[in-house]
């Protein structure tokens, strides 16, 4: 993906009122907009070169960017403000192209609306989710994002949901597709894998191929800690279970704290895991 603006982007399943873990980045968002509308209503369009520079309108990671009806952009204070005098629509791709035209046909009536799209994060050089809260004054839109690089536990159970029914349909046809890496169950930070509880052996993995065909006993983070029992221990004679390690969160490439979801289906082990909330995950 280039540095185009892949503006709202539509998540999965997951809406803003279920991002866990984001509700200070969130509302701070909000803040932010509401204080570059108010300073816009107060100064027109003189208050544009202002939200375009670094401090009073950028927080941490957030910043405001102002797109008129045309799709122009105006006004930026992060990395697109190489874009600032230029029409984004035709560095858009077609399936972004319809839900960008959407938001620009958002009425001037005081409302926020919220969605996702995607961007490079400069801290770690990649693309990622981005929630983006965003209002229609006069011909503009006026918006402010934070990064999701952590999915919650809901989006993480509807995964688990998805692999366990295909996995009942078709076992074979879906360890294929996971370890084939199909969007359908490799989704942003959230993976399945899947043991064999006849053999021991993960037969699937939807990250790292590496563990394919391994004994699951032999499992361990990097620390030592031997998760692979931990977790044939903590299944035992249940049908689900959680059970929690730090591992390697494949967004931020980093070692963090993660809640795996693990259900039976059959003779197989199917599992998703989702990393700690930001505010609790090291950055």
């Amino acid at each position: 993906m280039t540095l185009a603006i892949a503006l709202l982007q539509p998540a999965y399943a997951q809406t803003a009122s279920e991002d866990v873990g984001y509700t200070q980045q969130s509302d701070q968002a909000r803040a932010l907009l509401e204080k570059a509308v108010g300073r816009y209503r107060e100064r027109g369009e003189a208050a544009l070169a202002q939200l375009s520079r670094q401090g009073e309108f950028t927080r941490d990671e957030q910043y405001v960017y102002v797109i008129d009806n045309r799709g122009i952009m105006l006004a930026s204070g992060g990395l697109s403000a190489i874009y600032i005098g230029r029409d984004v629509r035709p560095m858009l791709d077609e399936d972004r192209k319809p839900v960008f035209d959407r938001a620009l046909l958002q009425p001037d009536n005081g409302q926020m609306h919220s969605d996702e799209y995607r961007w490079l994060n400069p801290h770690d050089g990649k693309i990622e989710r981005k929630r983006v809260w965003y209002q229609r004054v006069d011909n503009k839109i006026f918006a402010v994002g934070y990064y999701l690089p952590r999915s919650s536990p809901q989006a993480a159970q509807a995964l688990l949901d998805d692999a366990t029914n295909a996995m009942s349909e078709d076992p074979a046809t879906t360890i294929k597709r996971i370890n084939q890496l199909d969007k359908a169950f490799n989704r942003d930070d959230l993976y399945v894998f899947v043991v064999d509880t006849d053999t021991l052996k993960m037969v699937a993995h939807g990250y790292n191929q590496r563990l394919v065909d391994t004994d699951i006993r032999r499992l361990q983070t990097a620390n030592g800690q031997p998760i692979g029992q931990e977790m044939l221990k903590a299944i035992d004679g249940k049908t689900k279970t959680r059970i929690s390690y730090s591992w390697r969160n494949p967004v931020t490439g980093k070692s963090e704290p993660k809640n795996t979801l693990i259900q039976h289906s059959g003779h197989y082990l199917i599992a998703v895991g989702y990393y700690a909330p930001a505010q609790n995950a090291a950055r």
